[in-house]
């Protein structure tokens, strides 16, 4: 974690540097807006596992204030339904974890459906809620992987930090190479330079945190790095097919840089369930 610190604070000196006596630009605040990230991130670790329901609550309340903002209908109607989503997969998750990955799951399959057959913009923003509380019901429940709390807690971290570099290496290969886009239409910065240079620092970042923390062996590292970093680039592009459908650049303005919370964590919504899947089916 101060190795990481330690990257941000030379990545922050070298675009200080770059700009010099200019204004500040995208790459600055998105770059220092990493030091509001970081320290919540850390903070949830640091006091896992309470630290990490925590943090999984906040997302999910920050996710629907942002969502409320686009939402066609009475206020108080959304947010006794955020409630009750809430309450049902903490249920279903307090009887069996699984139960609750299943019910996430379920509702997830049925707003999808709602929106190919009939697409209405309500439908498409519950769909997001209910993605995002599925998501962080898969954060919440990672201490009830069969492994000792320390193991459970490396996991959290590799999946947290390899997101999160995933996403930078994408961004910064696609500014520097990108030249042959992969979705215009939905996102017209997506690059197949962009995805390529995400995969190969997830691989490098996957195999150096995994074999450092004693994760798994060499060929795991390697299979979970590639679909970890594949999962974080649909999560990505999935969300901006979203905003794109209701017409805004961003779910809104909470991190500059960055956009909203969704914005941040979309990757994770597709990376979470997906380690935590692989994790349960080989062990």
């Amino acid at each position: 974690m101060l190795a990481l610190y330690a990257l941000l604070a030379v990545a922050s000196l070298s675009v200080r540097l770059a700009r010099g006596n200019k204004a500040p630009n995208t790459l600055s605040h998105q770059v220092n807006a990493w030091w509001r990230i970081f320290p919540v991130v850390s903070l949830s670790l640091l006091t896992y596992p309470l630290g990490l329901l925590a943090l999984a609550c906040l997302v999910y309340l920050l996710a629907a204030i942002e969502l409320d903002a686009y939402h066609d209908g009475r206020r108080l109607h959304f947010w006794r339904a955020i409630a009750v989503v809430a309450a049902s997969l903490a249920w279903a998750s307090w009887q069996s974890p699984s139960t609750g990955l299943l019910l996430a799951f379920a509702l997830v399959v049925i707003q999808a459906l709602q929106c190919l057959a009939n697409f209405n913009r309500n439908a498409l923003i519950w769909l997001l809620v209910v993605a995002t509380a599925g998501a962080m019901l898969v954060i919440a429940a990672f201490p009830s992987l069969p492994f000792s709390a320390r193991t459970n807690l490396a996991w959290l971290f590799y999946l947290f930090i390899l997101t999160a570099l995933n996403d930078i290496a994408q961004f910064v290969a696609g500014k520097l190479f990108g030249k042959h886009k992969i979705a215009p239409t939905i996102s017209p910065n997506k690059t197949w330079q962009g995805l390529f240079g995400g995969i190969a620092v997830s691989q490098l970042v996957g195999m150096a945190i995994g074999t450092y923390l004693s994760l798994a062996n060499p060929l795991t590292l390697v299979v979970f790095a590639l679909l970890l970093s594949l999962a974080g680039f649909t999560g990505d592009l999935t969300f901006s097919a979203a905003k794109r459908r209701l017409g805004i650049k961003d779910f809104s303005t909470l991190i500059p840089g960055h956009g909203g919370i969704l914005d941040r964590v979309d990757s994770l919504v597709f990376t979470a369930p997906l380690l935590y899947c692989l994790l349960r089916i080989t062990h």
